[in-house]
């Protein structure tokens, strides 16, 4: 079941949603585990090819409950400035709902791990970087999260600041 956003003006189109997900560096990956309790990790992501995909190790709380339960959410904070004598923030956030799954195709797990290594290392070189996904591919697993549906949402403030500026 879908819930509407109830504050619908304040809604993110879908570019500026995608370019959250292209300059976010973490976000928040929330799990049903095999107890049906809820857990929530924080994760390095690259949104590649519009889908996401993180690296993990084989085994762990995390990768049991993907196993149990593979709908998941995962929510990017692009801003969160407090303004005390307001009694609010200033907000930016995107939140992905879909499927999660452990890549199994060698050539996809390559090429999201490669996508991930040149996001958070892009200075590092293509051997460098080739070189540390051979000494470590059979230490990890690649997770994709498809996206069924995204939703993004700003704070009012900064909508009127985006619209005040186009003017």
């Amino acid at each position: 079941m879908e819930h509407p956003m109830r504050r619908n003006r304040q809604a993110l189109d879908s570019g500026q949603i995608e370019r959250v997900l292209q300059t976010g560096t973490a976000g928040t990956l929330a799990l049903v585990d095999q107890e049906g309790l809820p857990y929530a990790v924080p994760l390095s992501y690259v949104f590649h090819q519009g889908k996401l995909y993180f690296h993990s190790a084989k085994e762990g709380h995390k990768i049991q409950a993907i196993r149990s339960h593979p709908a998941a959410s995962f929510c990017v904070i692009d801003q969160d400035r407090v303004v005390p004598e307001a009694y609010t923030t200033h907000y930016r956030s995107v939140i992905v709902f879909g499927t999660l799954r452990i890549v199994e195709d060698p050539a996809l797990e390559l090429e999201a791990i490669q996508a991930l290594g040149r996001r958070y290392a892009p200075d590092q070189g293509e051997q460098a970087l080739e070189a540390e996904i051979d000494q470590n591919r059979d230490r990890f697993f690649v997770i994709e999260l498809e996206p069924r549906r995204i939703t993004g949402k700003e704070a009012i403030e900064l909508r009127r600041q985006r619209e005040a500026q186009a003017e």
